[in-house]
């Protein structure tokens, strides 16, 4: 049916949903409201992955190289030979005297690291159902405001013991768990579909670029505060990022005070009705028994399993395999996220120039993106285990891998808007939890395989998440798809009916 504006929606025979709009109705992009928040949710995202990945670095500053029998914590043969003289300060970490260490062995910062993890599986979907019912501003600014507090007391939980550490990090988890799915729910109502794959790449290319910041900075603010001071600054960035939300921000583009009105009436016309929020009874069995929505789990579940691998482990490769010091080696695990950023813009404008001049169809389009996405990735891991010690190479492939796994944000992460998008806040909750998994498994797997901090225990790491990935990817392509589900578009057709009941023969 035709829309407002010279704006309709349409679906082909294949089942794509297709969306043609006059260049007359589109608004400007630049400084745009939906520019404008897509801007603030890369901040927010970027200040989550901040207080989520700090501790991957500090860890190096905080754990004792010596344990309390006066043993080291590493093999007496190196895998990786040593620097020479006064450059080899990896093993002699200088931080503020007085600053505490702390005699935690390798599996021990495993669970800590995958702490984190097993409080994020429990909000994910709670917050998306939430959030697409309510709208997703007070759940994704509380997620940030509520892990940015907590994150202030990580000193503290420390110096009482890793027990209380690994409580607390759950706790922000717990707290965090809202946010992605939140961000779906709010580009439910703000996206238009010819611009879905650029927005919601750039709100989740906050993600890398956290993490990017985080890195270099949580070693550099290690070496001249001391490591405590990491947590209560990425706490206070937190803090500071919820009152420009809380002033600047809006559920829906009917209720923002600052947009323009050709602006609010092309977003409104060009998403139509999916952009309501859902009502509280949801179509679970359908879901349930839905192929794209699983294929959409396992796919987030493979590609997830390598990145939080990275995530967390990758500072403790460069510092016990390849011996940088503390702030090249946040600088360098950096690097790969630095990249992504660019490759993940430049990702979701190529997909909706694609859709848009009709070359492909929504559904491959994303199978496209996420196969490159997954596929690249694998074999520059795989390239990681026979670089050996060169340090040129490895991080070579380190950045090729984490910043090719970019195109996959066009991709299956975008997907959950294409089958339903009334349900995107849910269904982002429900594939996120399950790829959550990956974050507290990976990292406790990858404190077994590296217990003996041995090149063949890393190789093992590296081919097991590029086995995962490459998993992924076939799975992905075989049944992925961008159709909007029957069961996504049934109450939407039940509502217009009543209404047209309603309203009665004209």
């Amino acid at each position: 049916m035709p829309l407002p504006n010279g704006c309709s929606i349409n679906t082909d025979e294949s089942g794509d949903t297709e969306v043609l709009l006059g260049k007359e109705a589109v608004p400007p992009r630049c400084c745009s409201a939906r520019l404008s928040l897509a801007v603030l949710m890369f901040l927010g995202i970027s200040v989550v992955y901040g207080l989520r990945v700090n501790l991957s670095v500090a860890m190096v500053a905080m754990v004792n190289v010596t344990d309390p029998d006066g043993t080291t914590n590493t093999t007496a043969d190196p895998a990786c030979p040593l620097p020479a003289g006064p450059e080899n300060s990896s093993r002699a970490l200088q931080q503020p005297e007085g600053t505490p260490q702390f005699p935690w062995d390798s599996e021990t910062q495993g669970w800590l690291l995958g702490a984190f993890f097993f409080g994020y599986l429990c909000t994910q979907i709670p917050g998306g159902y939430l959030a697409g019912h309510y709208g997703g501003k007070i759940f994704l600014g509380m997620g940030v405001f509520g892990t940015a507090v907590l994150t202030l007391l990580t000193p503290l939980a420390a110096g009482w013991g890793s027990r209380w550490l690994f409580a607390l990090r759950a706790l922000e988890g717990f707290g965090e768990g809202v946010t992605f799915p939140a961000m779906m729910a709010m580009w439910t109502r703000w996206a238009p579909p010819l611009e879905r794959s650029f927005l919601i790449s750039l709100s989740a290319a906050g993600g890398s670029f956290g993490a990017c910041l985080a890195l270099p900075l949580t070693s550099y603010i290690c070496e001249q505060l001391g490591w405590p001071a990491v947590f209560y600054l990425c706490g206070c960035a937190g803090c500071l990022w919820f009152v420009f939300w809380c002033i600047l921000v809006s559920d829906d583009p009917r209720t923002h005070r600052r947009i323009s009105e050709q602006e609010r009436d092309y977003i409104i016309n060009s998403i139509g009705a999916q952009g309501e929020g859902h009502g509280w009874s949801l179509p679970l069995v359908s879901m349930g028994l839905s192929v794209p929505l699983w294929t959409i789990i396992v796919t987030q579940m493979c590609s997830n399993w390598s990145f939080y691998t990275l995530l967390t482990s990758l500072p403790t490769y460069m510092n016990d395999i390849l011996h940088f010091d503390l702030q090249s080696n946040g600088f360098l695990s950096a690097l790969p996220y630095l990249c992504s950023v660019p490759v993940s813009l430049l990702s979701g404008v190529a997909a909706d120039w694609l859709i848009m001049r009709q070359v492909f169809s929504i559904t491959n389009v994303r199978k496209i993106f996420t196969f490159t996405g997954l596929l690249l990735p694998a074999l520059f891991l795989i390239a990681v285990c026979y670089a050996g010690c060169s340090h040129i190479l490895t991080v070579t492939f380190f950045t090729l891998s984490t910043s090719l796994g970019g195109t996959s944000s066009a991709g299956v992460y975008v997907n959950q808007i294409d089958i339903a998008p009334r349900y995107a806040g849910f269904l982002l909750g429900i594939t996120n939890t399950f790829g959550t998994i990956p974050g507290v498994v990976a990292p406790i797997v990858t404190g077994y395989f590296t217990e003996d901090h041995t090149m063949a225990g890393w190789r093992k790491v590296f081919w097991v998440a590029a086995g995962i990935n490459i998993g992924g990817a076939v799975i992905y392509t075989i049944f992925g798809t961008g159709k909007i589900q029957a069961w996504a578009v049934e109450e939407e057709e039940e509502e217009e009916e009543e209404e047209e009941r309603a309203v009665g023969p004209s």
